[in-house]
């Protein structure tokens, strides 16, 4: 059981890594970083969105990010793939816009029941490419992408990425 919960472990670091961790800022883009927490209902106001959550965004991106899950799949031992689009509302150097992001979350749980993940994450990650041509406001005309990685002991997701206008 142990050997196989450590290689499915490796499994998702080894896809966080190759999905996230070894792409370098392009020439001309601006790294960005901060930390997202999940937003309570009042703060980000997202079930008026349809949203299934929201995360309340800190750091250089200031605001919120709703997330629209469109298809999720847990296998048997807790292997866990999500995909999703999201709306991020916020300031950026204190101007204000909006941009969009298409996103894959790869995580393990404790488990799954009939599909979805069943018990406490064990670790976890995701991709945030920006939609082209999404943006307005300060955001007009941005690309680029957020990385998140799950810090199951705080609570939080720590971001990072680029922005290129």
């Amino acid at each position: 059981m142990k050997i196989k919960l450590n290689l499915m472990l490796l499994i998702v670091a080894a896809l966080l890594v190759t999905l996230t961790g070894c792409k370098k800022t392009p020439p001309g883009a601006t790294q960005i970083s901060g930390i997202g927490f999940y937003a309570v209902t009042d703060e980000c106001n997202y079930l008026s969105r349809g949203a299934n959550y929201a995360l309340k965004m800190t750091g250089d991106l200031e605001g919120c990010l709703y997330t629209f899950i469109d298809e999720y799949k847990c296998f048997g031992d807790g292997l866990y793939l999500e995909k999703g689009r999201e709306l991020f509302i916020g300031r950026y150097k204190g101007k204000t816009g909006t941009f969009k992001t298409a996103y894959i979350f790869e995580a393990k749980f404790e488990g799954c029941n009939n599909g979805a993940p069943l018990g406490l994450e064990i670790i976890g990650g995701c991709q945030h490419p920006i939609v082209e041509g999404s943006g307005d406001g300060v955001f007009k005309g941005v690309t680029g992408q957020l990385n998140f990685w799950d810090d199951i002991k705080r609570g939080n997701f720590p971001y990072w990425g680029h922005l290129q206008f």
